[in-house]
């Protein structure tokens, strides 16, 4: 299984200190940092385009971690791949094989690495299923896309473990990725049932020391990890 990741996300943090956010994710020893992009229609948010994917990508270099909640995710990947992202996250909501296939070339041509997100009521398509080895990180959201600070869906526990147990089933590398009201209280849950990347917004942003929420963060998650 793979190793226990941090990915700060900077959504939770003041909006005009992104660049604030971005460092204490990298003075709080995370492994990468969750850029939110919400197009006001896929979500009900508008968050941050490919510009400030490039601007804060001069300022720290940890993988950015972008998620793209936003209806035509082929149209703008070249300008998030450019801007600096190092994982490109897709929802399978607006995907079907084929447009995942046209996705992944794009991503691939520029080696970087593709991810694949689902709802919290979404169950995996057989199509994403078979496309395993092409998928480097698959992301169960446990709370609806489009703000932070929700409280994490809980019910949505066993469909992170059926995707643990098909990315062991299949031998595949595939990281597993929660996102959505990861906190101390229930990280450790989310470890057992497989998660392994885990994004914290409010986890660690809304924290009275942020820098240090990453690291309680880690060593609750590692202890829970050595437990299984």
């Amino acid at each position: 299984m793979n190793g226990i990741r941090i990915a700060p996300s900077i959504l939770a943090w003041d909006l005009g200190d992104l660049e604030g956010a971005v460092e204490i994710s990298v003075k709080g020893g995370a492994d990468q940092v969750h850029l939110d992009v919400i197009d006001g229609h896929f979500a009900p948010n508008i968050t941050f385009g490919p510009g400030t994917v490039k601007a804060l990508r001069r300022r720290c270099d940890l993988k950015f971690d972008t998620h793209l909640m936003i209806e035509e995710p082929q149209k703008y990947a070249d300008r998030f791949l450019d801007a600096g992202s190092d994982l490109l996250s897709v929802h399978a909501e607006v995907m079907n094989g084929e447009r995942f296939d046209e996705f992944f070339r794009t991503v691939n041509a520029k080696g970087k690495e593709v991810g694949l997100a689902i709802k919290p009521q979404t169950q995996l398509p057989k199509w994403a299923s078979a496309k395993l080895d092409k998928i480097s990180t698959l992301v169960v959201m446990t709370v609806n896309p489009g703000f932070s600070g929700q409280t994490m869906d809980m019910s949505v526990m066993p469909k992170l473990q059926r995707m643990r147990a098909l990315v062991e089933e299949r031998g595949a590398g595939t990281d597993i990725e929660v996102d959505g009201g990861v906190e101390p209280e229930n990280v450790q849950e989310v470890v057992r049932r497989g998660g392994n990347v885990l994004v914290a917004g409010a986890g660690v942003y809304a924290k009275k020391d942020p820098i240090a929420a990453i690291g309680v963060l880690r060593d609750k998650a590692e202890s829970a990890r050595r437990k299984d």
